[in-house]
């Protein structure tokens, strides 16, 4: 068991996890919440649904992030899983300065959760937990209000690119 361990320890090139992590297609969101009155948020295309019975969502962030510092605190969290035609509100989302809320229709509820307009889908959470895993932070959020247009195709990220998805 121990040289089996040894050598699954191999050291792995970030540039070759990405190419094979990226052949796996997401969906991309984004997650916003109101700080100081401002809307605050970043893309993140590793969300994914975690339990039923209660409600919770997940999604990772980078701890070299300087946006989630911002986001953590607060009550509320909207989660919008991005439209098809919503590629440059990704790109502005992601993006390192500006405001990532230039041009961008948005909503904010009562709790402070800002959800992004003509998105796929939304969902209006809470943390619930962080956990620690690797250069990254787990972050489970508890749903509290949800819902989708699915007539609204989402946006896909799939090996480093934006995707459309297409009817079989």
């Amino acid at each position: 068991m121990e040289q089996a361990q040894a050598q699954t320890d191999v050291a792995l090139h970030p540039a070759e996890l990405r190419r094979v992590f990226g052949a796996f297609p997401t969906g991309v969101t984004a997650i916003a919440a109101l700080v100081d009155g401002s809307p605050v948020g970043l893309a993140a295309s590793s969300f994914t649904s975690v339990s039923l019975d209660p409600p919770l969502v997940s999604v990772c962030v980078a701890h070299s992030s300087t946006t989630w510092p911002l986001l953590s605190g607060s009550a509320r969290l909207g989660v919008s899983v991005l439209s098809a035609e919503q590629e440059l509100a990704c790109r502005q989302l992601a993006a390192r300065d500006g405001d990532r809320f230039a041009s961008l229709q948005w909503r904010a509820t009562d709790d402070g959760a800002v959800l992004v307009e003509q998105a796929s889908a939304w969902l209006d959470c809470s943390v619930e937990q962080l956990i620690r895993a690797g250069d990254h932070d787990i972050v489970l959020l508890r749903v509290h209000e949800l819902d989708a247009d699915p007539s609204v195709p989402p946006l896909v990220f799939h090996a480093s690119g934006f995707r459309r998805l297409e009817a079989a």
